[in-house]
């Protein structure tokens, strides 16, 4: 899938999802049926691009190493910071959709 395709898409979600996290939900309605289901696509997009991420750092730290066996601890020292990078924002982006869904 092409880079302008997912921008796109996430783009359109986010416009979509604007007047619908302004309502306070509480009110019923098109507005209080709708942010849950919202929150719970964030949730999943939010766990794919971890997904995503992790697995394209296992693949450069794979290639990285298969190329030069004698950097094989700092790459590992590098590959696990960063997955630890993208797991907090993965937590941080449940967290928010967790609480818009509330």
């Amino acid at each position: 899938m092409s880079k302008w395709v997912m921008m796109a898409t996430f783009l359109g979600l986010g416009l979509l999802c604007t007047p619908l996290m302004a309502q306070d939900g509480s009110g019923g309605g098109l507005a209080g049926a709708l942010v849950p289901g919202i929150a719970g696509i964030g949730a999943g997009l939010a766990i794919l691009g971890a997904g995503i991420g992790i697995g394209k750092i296992g693949g450069s730290a794979c290639e990285s190493v298969a190329r030069q066996p004698e950097m094989a601890a700092k790459v590992q020292t590098v590959g696990i910071i960063f997955a630890a990078l993208i797991e907090g924002a993965a937590f941080f982006a449940l967290l928010i959709c967790f609480l818009v869904a509330k």
